[in-house]
C-alpha cells in the first residue's frame, strides 16, 4: 500500500488508526489529514518516541493493514 492510497482512504482508516494509537485525537487525526509526516509527528507528541520509531510504527502498520484498504 502506497502513501496516496492511504491519503485517499484516510477517513475510512481513522478509526484503525485510533485502534493502533488510542491517544490519538479526532482532532490530531483531522489535522494529519493524511499527510505521514503530521502523522509521525502526532505520534511522536503523545507517545514520547523518536521520530524513526514513529515511522517504524507506521510502516508497521501499513503492513499489518494492507489487506483493509
Amino acid at each position: 500500500m502506497n502513501w496516496d492510497t492511504i491519503k485517499g482512504n484516510w477517513k475510512q482508516m481513522t478509526g484503525s488508526l485510533k485502534e493502533k494509537w488510542g491517544e490519538l485525537t479526532d482532532d490530531d487525526l483531522q489535522q494529519a489529514e493524511g499527510d505521514r509526516d503530521q502523522l509521525a509527528g502526532k505520534i511522536q507528541e503523545r507517545y514520547g518516541v523518536a521520530k524513526d520509531e514513529a515511522e517504524q510504527q507506521i510502516d508497521a502498520f501499513m503492513a499489518e493493514n494492507k489487506a483493509k484498504f
